[in-house]
């Protein structure tokens, strides 16, 4: 449940992205997240955690997981602080504020510093602080500060570390190229194909020529009685009714298509939108260079690229939109830039903007005449949804009431029909091929899980037909007597048998075929006649793409995959049918001549070399400054959390 909150922050945009996700004051304001912070439960002040001279407190790490758990819960509704905590969601939270006071420490010991100027540049840009005129006003400013219970000194210390950090960490994991050697080689190992040779050893091939006495056959049964397990089988009883059964609803009247129209009239306003690409970069001087180049003729795109970046396509944007998710000058700029021109770049809590103007989405207004043909389709179709609705809704309080199916048919006029015994799977019983008709597999799990004559009502085609249904007879699970399935027992016996005396075969060839002994010599000294050998070649892009298609790989040849060029491994068949040995004779990287395929791989990798450069600069500055962390305070504010979680 938990997997978005853990994976978010191990994106590639690092602890930068951390931090905004558990709750920075200031880009959790610009992102128009201003929900009320809570207090951690313990004592003002207390120390989790230090950074050199920086400190994080109970509070700090409290209000992180909080706003943690409110982006989790975007995801998964039903996440609860008691889950985070399971999943190790606080130790991430604390690690990321570690991170920050880190940052922040290693910038100060070595002469990084943000000037209240600069904090004042980015407090301006915060839409959450602007007025009516999509300016900075110190009244709104002060306003909300108050109503969220926050100092101005709090924030602009939060907003000065956050400055700090993206000030050494940015810079380390932007522009990473891995050589065009190692990406080559990368490459052609996700085309390489492997080829080796898969011999099979049947288990019934070695299973015994006598047959087994009574007492070996009743000791198996016994000790695999769960093997000779019979299904539980219901008789389902049901009538299909259709959508045209239900009485017809009244059509739309004018007043009804008036007032659709009232209460939607911003969907038929004029719009005046425009598509974009964007890319987001550090500083004004990189912004301005990527300008230079594609002014040179170079697209954005491939400016991006040859950077280690990639564009953002991104969809229609009005103006409001712009200003609200990036900034006002932002927004601004594109709406002055013509169509496929770039615009000026500016400046958002997220860095500067490259931004060029890919198309104009403009949308005059409609008046009701126009759309009145489709607002009366609408509520007609609603109408209808509602009549159907209703009628299911009708019938299922009959149910409640009393009614039985018999009854109810009678008075829908639909003919109530039986089918043969049947598994949870669909599946007739004792049948093999036969199965139920298609209509009524959605009802199974229903059926399954529902008393004898207890009828229901339940959709088959949404909004065409739904049916009336109660089960009849029910079957319980059971294993089956063993003489009644005495020739079933010998088989799995023989099976059972085999399979072990065939594995001892295959470990046994696996030795010899290491020590030096041919295919064929291990095939002749096994005493056995057994299938010819196999030789089997397969690429990885199409064991890819039979494993995303959900086809069925043979178990041998995938594990050719997953061995060492030369090795020798055995592996089971399933259902004890038998089992393999393996030699995987040669590994064939493919030859690489695209350069599109090379310069892909580059970039994958180069993101990849990035993040590992601020990962590594991360570590190293947290070393350099010193980190402690104080147990006992961590505990009490977990276990405040985890009784807060509770209540959820």
């Amino acid at each position: 449940m938990l997997h978005f909150f853990r994976s978010f922050l191990k994106s590639k945009i690092g602890a930068i992205v951390g931090l905004v996700v558990l709750g920075l004051i200031a880009l959790a304001f610009a992102s128009g997240d201003i929900a009320g912070l809570t207090g951690s439960g313990a004592a003002p002040g207390t120390t989790v955690a230090t950074a050199g001279k920086e400190t994080v407190t109970a509070e700090q790490l409290a209000q992180g997981a909080k706003r943690g758990l409110e982006r989790v819960k975007q995801q998964s509704p039903n996440a609860t602080m008691k889950q985070l905590i399971a999943e190790g969601g606080l130790e991430q939270v604390l690690d990321s504020l570690i991170d920050s006071a880190s940052f922040y420490a290693y910038g100060l010991k070595n002469g990084i510093v943000v000037s209240d100027r600069l904090v004042d540049s980015e407090l301006a840009q915060i839409p959450a602080f602007q007025g009516v005129d999509g300016k900075f006003d110190q009244n709104v400013f002060r306003q909300t500060l108050a109503q969220q219970q926050l100092s101005e000194q709090a924030l602009r210390e939060d907003i000065r570390k956050n400055m700090v950090a993206q000030e050494l960490i940015v810079p380390a994991q932007i522009g990473s190229v891995m050589s065009q050697y190692a990406a080559k080689r990368y490459a052609s190992l996700l085309s390489e194909t492997r080829s080796g040779t898969v011999i099979a050893l049947p288990s019934l091939l070695f299973a015994p020529q006598k047959a087994p006495t009574d007492a070996e056959l009743a000791a198996f049964y016994k000790t695999h009685t769960n093997q000779f397990v019979r299904p539980e089988r219901r008789t389902i009883r049901y009538a299909l009714v259709s959508a045209d059964k239900v009485p017809a609803a009244a059509a739309p009247t004018e007043a009804e298509i008036a007032a659709r129209f009232a209460a939607g009239k911003a969907a038929y306003a004029a719009r005046d939108n425009r598509r974009i690409t964007q890319l987001v970069v550090p500083t004004e001087a990189a912004a301005k260079a990527i300008v230079a180049e594609v002014e040179k003729g170079k697209s954005l795109e491939a400016a991006a690229t040859a950077k280690g970046l990639s564009a953002a396509k991104l969809e229609s944007f009005s103006r409001q939109d712009l200003a609200s998710q990036f900034s006002p000058a932002v927004s601004q700029a594109v709406f002055a830039a013509p169509v496929g021109k770039l615009a000026a770049p500016q400046k958002s809590v997220l860095g500067w903007h490259v931004i060029r103007v890919d198309a104009e989405d403009k949308t005059p207004a409609k008046t009701l005449a126009e759309v009145k043909g489709e607002l009366a389709t609408q509520i007609a179709e609603e109408k209808t949804r509602k009549a159907y609705s209703d009628a299911i809704n009708k019938i299922d309080e009959q149910f409640t009431g009393g009614a039985n199916l018999a009854e109810v048919a009678k008075a829908l006029g639909v003919q109530v029909q039986q089918t043969q015994p049947v598994t949870a799977d669909g599946q007739v019983y004792q049948k093999p091929g036969e199965t139920v008709d298609a209509q009524l597999r959605p009802l199974l799990a229903a059926a399954f899980g529902m008393e004898q004559e207890q009828p229901q009502v339940a959709e088959v085609e949404k909004g065409k037909s739904f049916a009336i249904y109660d089960v009849t007879d029910i079957q319980a699970s059971a294993p089956a007597p063993l003489a009644q399935i005495k020739d079933d027992v010998k088989l799995a016996w023989s099976i059972d048998a085999g399979a072990q005396a065939a594995k001892a075969a295959a470990l046994k060839m696996q030795a010899a075929m290491r020590k030096g002994q041919t295919v064929e010599q291990a095939i002749a000294a096994s005493g056995k006649q057994l299938p010819p050998p196999q030789q089997v070649s397969m690429s990885r892009p199409t064991l890819a793409a039979a494993l995303q298609s959900g086809r069925q790989v043979p178990p041998p040849v995938s594990l050719m995959f997953h061995m060492a060029k030369g090795t020798v491994k055995v592996q089971s068949a399933a259902g004890e049918r038998g089992w393999f040995v393996v030699l995987l004779k040669d590994i064939v990287p493919a030859k690489v001549d695209s350069p599109d395929m090379i310069r892909q791989a580059q970039n994958e990798l180069g993101q990849q070399l990035g993040q590992s450069y601020a990962d590594a600069l991360g570590a190293a500055m947290r070393k350099d400054v010193g980190v402690k962390r104080h147990d006992s305070a961590i505990k009490a504010v977990r276990d405040q959390l985890a009784g807060t979680g509770a209540a959820d």
